[in-house]
């Protein structure tokens, strides 16, 4: 069995929990990963973080209703920005491939990404008390629909017999960031970002 406190490899990626938050609140979806068998099942869905709970919303039946639990432990994971560096002009490309001594700063940063990705680990409910449950889905809905939230109650009321929120209390949360400044060097260490 896994411990979601192990220490992440790259310590010199390592996040702290605000860049966490700041991905979860703007990625577009979460993976949620879940036990099953004889494979773990996982599946993207639109979440929102309020404090220290994550929330989403589901139809009541289904495969994920089906296997969730209360107080199940589950994982979600995040993706925020993630590109290719564009760190040297093609005859810079040419000379470094040109160079069998200096094929590793091919590898390391030419094939590769700039990415930011949060993990949490929580415990899931099925959210029963209404006031919780009409708080999440406006909640959901000034997220992916800013432009009519003003209509959102009116979704909410007609949807509402049909509709199952899911809350996730937030155990443990890591963060990891690959990201290179402007003169091509690796911001290592949380460097760059807020202190």
């Amino acid at each position: 069995m896994s411990d979601i406190h192990q220490a992440m490899r790259r310590q010199d990626r390592a996040m702290p929990n605000d860049f966490a938050e700041k991905v979860i609140d703007q990625a577009q979806y979460g993976v949620l990963s879940m036990p099953d068998q004889p494979y773990p099942y996982a599946i993207p869905l639109s979440m929102i973080r309020h404090n220290q709970t994550l929330y989403f919303h589901s139809a009541r039946a289904g495969k994920k209703v089906d296997l969730l639990e209360d107080g199940m432990a589950v994982c979600v994971t995040f993706v925020g920005q993630v590109q290719v560096p564009n760190l040297y002009s093609e005859s810079e490309i040419e000379t470094i491939a040109a160079d069998p001594t200096a094929w590793g700063t091919l590898a390391r940063t030419v094939f590769t990404t700039e990415f930011e990705s949060a993990i949490i680990y929580g415990k899931i409910r099925k959210v029963t008390n209404e006031k919780e449950l009409r708080k999440a889905l406006r909640l959901i809905a000034k997220k992916y629909v800013p432009k009519h939230y003003s209509l959102v109650d009116k979704a909410i009321d007609t949807a509402f017999d049909y509709v199952q929120v899911y809350a996730i209390e937030i155990e443990h949360l890591s963060s990891k960031r690959k990201k290179y400044d402007d003169q091509g060097q690796e911001m290592k260490h949380a460097r760059g970002w807020k202190v």
